[in-house]
């Protein structure tokens, strides 16, 4: 096992959840953050396997709807529909855009804008932070995330990230000790594809393994 890293404590996201036995479970372990995905692209594609009132009645308080390129009105009837807490935007919506759709959806519901890092703009301090609650940083990809693939985490050691945000992109039991390498450290990790034993069904001992590491 690889050394431990200096932690701050980091909250954990799990994402791509399709099972309502595994999301039970989760809850159970004081998971952070539940990951929806409401791209119909993904292999993790949420509606496949549960209904939005399924979702909505999922009593937990950090309940993520990750989207891709979606319409506002789309976004909003989901959020509405499924009770989520967080809105994730993994494409390429633009600062008009969440303008947009912060006043269509309720003003409670928090706002997770994804830099795909790779080839998109990290220019972060020219976003109107008004709109935004929180960055998350992944790797670039065609599937918009969930490849299992990692990027170079001392570019975030580049750039100026003026509010709290996620680290994802092939997060794994083998590389958690380089978080220490990075200087401003995120709040909350987000795993995925590196802790399933097939897309949408998790591996729950070996996210329990990693989660008793950010301890």
């Amino acid at each position: 096992m690889n050394q431990q890293p200096s932690t701050n404590n980091y909250q954990l996201k799990v994402c791509g959840l399709t099972k309502m036995d595994q999301i039970q479970e989760f809850i159970s372990l004081n998971t952070n953050f539940l990951g929806f995905i409401f791209y119909e692209k993904s292999p993790r594609f949420v509606l496949n396997h549960l209904s939005l009132e399924e979702i909505s009645e999922i009593n937990h308080q950090g309940k993520v709807g990750v989207f891709v390129n979606e319409t506002i009105e789309k976004i909003a009837e989901i959020s509405e529909k499924a009770k989520l807490n967080f809105i994730q935007l993994h494409g390429d919506e633009d600062e008009n855009f969440i303008k947009d759709l912060r006043k269509n959806v309720k003003k409670e519901v928090k706002l997770i804008k994804v830099f795909r890092v790779g080839t998109q703009n990290l220019k972060l301090e020219t976003w109107n932070l008004e709109q935004i609650d929180y960055f998350l940083f992944d790797t670039d990809s065609k599937a918009f995330g969930g490849t299992g693939q990692t990027f170079d985490w001392q570019t975030l050691n580049e750039i100026e990230i003026p509010i709290p945000y996620f680290l994802s992109g092939g997060i794994s039991l083998e590389n958690i000790h380089q978080l220490s390498t990075i200087n401003h450290q995120p709040i909350a990790l987000d795993i995925n594809s590196k802790f399933e034993i097939e897309p949408g069904i998790k591996n729950l001992e070996k996210i329990k393994i990693f989660k008793s590491l950010l301890k």
